[in-house]
């Protein structure tokens, strides 16, 4: 994933780079940046999926209404076969760490806020879903096609990781709750906190299109993650569900609940595979091996 970042810079912030202060090679790619003119922006490249247009316009709709997030700088300029966008910097703020229900409770409050905006936000859907959130995939099997990850050896995932991504799985698709916007990737490692309060929420690129329940589930899961990622207690994904509903002044149906548990896990088994074919220590799917059963039975799956 190669471009000319400099003269991208000169061509679409009218200022060439000063300096590089961050640089990051993952699904994306991110430079932190200081410009000739002072001032310190990111600019995000990643492969053009179809998606980035429509993520960059609800990040934007978001910073405008004053949630805290980046505000964008540039629209999705296409280069080079990559999506490249830049936005401002937030700097400061720590991670909130910890898996306590009263930590989920203060995620839940945060991403009741993000959804009820999000709820007013007209783009085309960004699809495909992330990968760790496209459990609705159209490939042949349990996973979506990922190549890096199907060419090693899948005999070393467990059977019980396979068992419970099938399950979950089957009944994330049984649902027929309509599709929302939300964002797919709400965990510890993509938030800032400062004096109590959240200061910055980032990775705009991870939005996704799924039913509302199934988002609030799989960050019900996901909240704490940072690095490795794992999975937090139950009582800790239930404060998250009861807090997400009391913000946003609705009940769950019956059916939502067990979506939302579903939705709980499909991050976890992703992340369980992931783990074991690339050779890593194994929390997520000690995880899975823990709670599944218990998850799978609140989901109905």
């Amino acid at each position: 994933m190669t471009f000319d970042l400099p003269a991208w810079c000169i061509s679409e912030l009218g200022s060439p780079v000063s300096e590089v202060r961050y640089e990051r090679v993952s699904i994306s790619s991110v430079f932190g940046l200081l410009l000739d003119d002072g001032r310190e922006v990111y600019v995000k490249a990643r492969e053009d999926d179809g998606r980035a247009v429509s993520c960059l316009a609800a990040q934007a709709s978001l910073a405008e209404r004053g949630f805290p997030c980046p505000r964008p700088l540039t629209p999705v300029v296409f280069a080079d076969g990559l999506a490249v966008h830049a936005e401002e910097s937030l700097p400061g703020g720590e991670m909130l760490l910890g898996t306590s229900p009263d930590v989920a409770r203060r995620y839940a409050a945060v991403f009741a806020s993000l959804m009820a905006l999000l709820a007013d936000v007209s783009v085309p859907p960004p699809l495909p879903s992330p990968r760790w959130a496209r459990w609705d995939h159209k490939d042949p099997g349990v996973w979506p096609v990922i190549d890096f990850l199907d060419a090693r050896d899948q005999s070393v995932v467990p059977p019980f990781v396979v068992e419970v991504a099938s399950r979950v799985r089957a009944r994330l698709l049984a649902t027929d709750l309509p599709c929302v916007l939300g964002h797919a990737d709400f965990e510890a490692q993509n938030l800032r906190w400062q004096d109590g309060a959240v200061l910055a929420v980032h990775d705009w690129d991870s939005l996704a299109w799924q039913p509302e329940a199934a988002l609030v589930g799989a960050a019900s899961g996901a909240f704490a993650n940072a690095s490795p990622p794992s999975w937090v207690p139950l009582e800790s994904s239930l404060a998250f569900i009861e807090t997400y509903q009391q913000v946003r002044g609705r009940a769950f149906s019956v059916e939502e609940m067990e979506i939302a548990w579903a939705g709980s896990m499909w991050t976890a088994v992703h992340n369980a595979r992931w783990e074991v074919l690339h050779g890593d220590p194994t929390p997520s799917g000690d995880a899975v091996r823990e709670q599944g059963a218990e998850r799978l039975r609140l989901a109905n799956a």
